[in-house]
């Protein structure tokens, strides 16, 4: 139940804490004093958006706090599930800052505000004279159905079963779409598979490759520059050798005087033995260089082929050539086991589908047998709302297996007929807006028993009615607050005296503005109020005695 509700500039209220008991509390006001305030100010604790609009002080945040007592509903999952403190008292805030950025609190944790506004809706049920639109709702009418038939739990096991079906039949899809596709491009992976495998390609071959082509193309160039070098080296005529065994000769026969000469000739000696080497090498790769211009086109060729393949995939080398062949080749092998998979998924999506239908049916059949009873509860409470011949029907339609949605495989229909023998038509068409009111009001009142839900607001639902109809719905709003905390803003004395504790909202005229406020009514408080509800500003004698009367 809410317990208390702070306000804290917003809109038209400076500050504001109101304490809220068990039962029916009645709140009401002249038109214009703010009432919808209130109720708005209730809303964004709710979940509702807002923005720097609602800002009274447009320098300063607005605060919106509500206390709920909760410690009679099974809310410790919820609290646990989201990581949030659970506290019996539990705290809803609601802070806008100036520049319009809002935040919501869970006691004093930040949330999201579809959380807030999931645990919101597990607390505070508002039904406003525009909710009546709701009753022609097929997702309401089939809530309603459904609360009748005690389908709560099996409702939350059948969505959570259609869900994994659901997921289950998308990921088949995906599976038979990539099948699809990929048989449509077997044959495109297949050349290029096998135009990559024909290459027997090596992993460095392009850069020895690219040497011995550079040997062949200039193998003659190469032999005669060898030839030379070695020429040079070891000629008939004076050569290097020769000059520098000399230089050695000459050198060795002074080492004996000192020995720095003798690592001259030692230096000399080295540098004769590496020449010698050098000249030796280089005669054999003389003797190695062929000009082949065969072998030329061969590698040429070869090159040519491992090129076109680059620029063809658009790679850089014969490593990344190598990687799309073990691609493809993956891919080729995973179209088989695609099938596989399919076979496998499609076994598990028919299992699933299986008992999501068992369940759907179980549920229509729970629903189907209490469509009499709702007609029935309906018919009675109308009847005491002043509408002796108001009916309800309620049409139930069975999809086959294939129309199975979130919420099963059955449509509800509310059909209503306000007169005696007359035709039996969609609400929207044949209710006006006092009797769309007292259906409402009697769905709620029948629901009231059959749910948890902690507090009910009914904000002006009176419209249309007066008199004794109106004394007769405030009657079923009592009735309502003996199992749960019900709120009422009206404009009626009848419900209005029915009330166990009655708050008024009034607006003052300060010296910064016009600003709402709203306080509870003493006995003596509320027989006025009552009063002028019943004759206008000036109260009449006959008006106090008529509202101790309402209030007795």
């Amino acid at each position: 139940m809410l317990k208390k509700l702070s306000v804290r500039n917003y809109i038209l209220i400076d500050e504001l804490d109101i304490h809220f008991t068990n039962g029916l509390t009645i709140i009401t006001g002249e038109t214009g004093a703010g009432k919808s305030i209130l109720l708005g100010a209730l809303s964004m604790i709710l979940g509702q958006r807002a923005d720097a609009g609602a800002l009274l002080d447009k320098k300063k945040k607005c605060i919106i706090e509500g206390v709920f007592l909760i410690k009679d509903y099974p809310l410790q999952n919820f609290f646990a599930d989201n990581e949030l403190d659970y506290e019996e008292e539990t705290c809803l805030r609601r802070e806008i800052t100036p520049e319009g950025k809002s935040r919501a609190f869970i006691n004093d944790t930040p949330v999201n505000l579809s959380l807030l506004r999931e645990l919101a809706d597990t607390l505070v049920d508002i039904h406003s004279q525009h909710e009546t639109l709701t009753l022609a709702n097929s997702t309401f009418q089939l809530s309603v159905t459904d609360a009748f038939a005690d389908n709560g739990k099996k409702l939350i096991t059948y969505k959570k079963l259609y869900t994994v079906y659901r997921n289950l039949k998308k990921e088949l899809e995906q599976l038979k779409a990539a099948e699809l596709k990929a048989k449509a491009d077997i044959d495109y992976f297949q050349f290029q598979f096998n135009e990559l495998e024909e290459a027997k390609l090596k992993s460095g071959e392009v850069e020895s490759l690219e040497t011995e082509l550079q040997s062949l193309t200039h193998a003659e160039e190469i032999k005669q520059q060898l030839n030379t070098a070695s020429q040079i080296l070891s000629g008939e005529d004076e050569n290097i050798l020769q000059r520098i065994s000399t230089v050695g000769s000459t050198l060795s026969q002074v080492s004996k005087f000192d020995k720095s000469y003798e690592d001259l000739s030692s230096r000399i000696k080295s540098v004769l033995l590496e020449l010698k080497d050098i000249n030796a090498e280089a005669e054999q790769l003389s003797e190695q260089v062929r000009f082949d211009p065969m072998r030329a086109d061969i590698v040429n060729e070869r090159l040519n082929i491992i090129y076109r393949l680059q620029q063809k995939h658009h790679l850089n080398s014969v490593d990344d050539l190598l990687q799309l062949q073990s691609d493809l080749q993956e891919k080729l092998s995973g179209i088989g086991s695609l099938e596989l998979q399919i076979e496998k998924m499609e076994v598990e999506v028919t299992k699933q589908f299986a008992a999501v239908i068992k369940l759907a049916k179980e549920i229509s059949i729970a629903r189907k047998k209490v469509l009499p009873e709702i007609e029935k509860s309906v018919k009675k409470l109308t009847a005491e709302m002043a509408m002796p011949n108001a009916e309800l029907k309620v049409e139930q339609q069975i999809g086959d297996d294939q129309s199975a949605g979130q919420d099963g495989i059955d449509k509800i229909t509310f059909l209503f007929s306000a007169n005696k023998g007359g035709d039996f038509k969609e609400l929207g068409k044949v209710a006006s807006g006092g009797e769309l009111s007292r259906l409402m009001l009697a769905i709620k009142s029948l629901m009231a028993g059959l749910t948890s839900l902690p507090t009910i607001i009914f904000d002006e639902i009176d419209t249309g009615i007066s008199g004794e109809v109106a004394a007769r719905v405030g009657g079923i709003m009592q009735e309502i607050s003996r199992q749960h905390q019900v709120i009422a803003i009206t404009h009626l004395p009848q419900i209005a005296g029915k009330g166990s504790s009655h708050l008024i909202v009034y607006k003052t005229d300060t010296k910064t503005g016009t600003r709402t406020s709203m306080r509870i009514l003493t006995e003596e408080e509320r027989i006025n109020e009552i009063a002028r509800m019943l004759s206008g500003n000036k109260i009449s004698g006959a008006a106090i005695e008529h509202a101790k009367e309402l209030l007795e």
